[in-house]
């Protein structure tokens, strides 16, 4: 099987329904093979096999009670890792840890991701209790239709899929609780083909904002900013005993995609991979640290593949310091 050619449509992804026939037969045939379960089995014909050992590992999985998040931490839990399982209900986190082979192994936080001070709070509890992280999986992202506005005044998917992300891993890394040798993985999503960095559009959280809110490009354009973001991280600590790495699960039939997506879901149910398909190349990466060839890429099925389809996405004023500087200004403490 070889690397995708091109980018689902998200106008399609969200309502496959309502295109036209001929444009929704071509979606489905040219990009079913690939990121469904399809392609999975196609390529992982040619993988050795992955026996990870984890034991004396710490890991700290965000959005780590369910879906793919959940699976990854699932394995590494059950491959000796120590698990710091971070999610917004606590019985969910409680159900997760008794699904594993060893839930006395997991450490439960509640934080709601969409909050930056629950991010904040989250990492003065680490602090005091002097965890050191080994592997760092920023999987935790949400898809909304409607624009909601956070109690801080922030637009929900931007602060939970790209704001959230960089406070964390960089108080991680100013507070030490990232191991030298610590790897970090962003969890993106195809969605981020279809659209190129665009900084100032990323936190629209008033209804006089230009363009008016599209929850779908939202979603794209805070994917794209966690491959950029990830660029950054690279460029930071090049020379370093740290991996960073950001990846792409597929198509997965996880309860979030019901939610957003619920006629894609139900059109190709049959074929959408199951969480730990989705979720195989961030333990992948975790066991392997594989080196990275470019600066900027995103990993698919054990592979490292390009971050742009469409030659459009590469053309942006914005670089991976120009992203940092504007979530800077979002990100101080209240």
């Amino acid at each position: 099987m070889t690397t995708p050619t091109s980018a689902p449509s998200t106008s399609l992804l969200r309502n496959p329904a309502n295109a036209p026939l001929k444009k929704l037969i071509s979606f489905y045939v040219r990009f079913t093979p690939s990121y469904s379960k399809i392609g999975y089995y196609s390529r992982s014909v040619f993988w050795g096999s992955l026996k990870p050992d984890f034991r004396g590992k710490t890991w700290l999985v965000i959005g780590g009670s369910e879906g793919i998040g959940g699976s990854a931490a699932r394995s590494a839990v059950n491959a000796g890792a120590r698990l710091i399982s971070v999610g917004r209900s606590a019985d969910k986190l409680a159900a997760f840890a008794q699904s594993t082979e060893h839930p006395d192994q997991v450490q439960a936080e509640v934080a709601d991701f969409s909050l930056r001070s629950e991010v904040w709070a989250l990492l003065d509890r680490l602090q005091a209790q002097g965890v050191k992280i080994d592997v760092l999986v920023n999987n935790v992202g949400i898809q909304k239709r409607d624009q909601i506005i956070t109690k801080e005044g922030l637009e929900t998917s931007f602060v939970t899929n790209i704001l959230s992300h960089y406070i964390f891993t960089r108080e991680a890394l100013s507070r030490g609780l990232l191991s030298d040798n610590a790897t970090v993985i962003e969890t993106a999503s195809g969605g981020m083909y279809n659209h190129p960095l665009v900084v100032k559009d990323l936190n629209i959280a008033s209804a006089n904002n230009t363009p008016a809110y599209l929850g779908v490009r939202a979603y794209g354009l805070s994917k794209r900013a966690q491959v950029v973001l990830t660029q950054y991280w690279r460029r930071k600590f090049a020379g370093t005993g740290r991996r960073f790495y950001v990846m792409h699960p597929g198509w997965v039939d996880t309860a979030a995609v019901g939610r957003s997506m619920p006629r894609f879901r139900e059109t190709l149910k049959s074929v959408l991979r199951s969480d730990p398909q989705g979720a195989d190349t961030i333990v992948y990466l975790a066991a392997k640290r594989p080196d990275q060839r470019e600066e900027e890429s995103i990993w698919f099925d054990r592979k490292e593949r390009t971050a742009h389809i469409f030659p459009r996405t590469k053309e942006t004023t914005d670089t991976p310091e120009t992203l940092v500087a504007s979530l800077e200004t979002y990100s101080q403490r209240s």
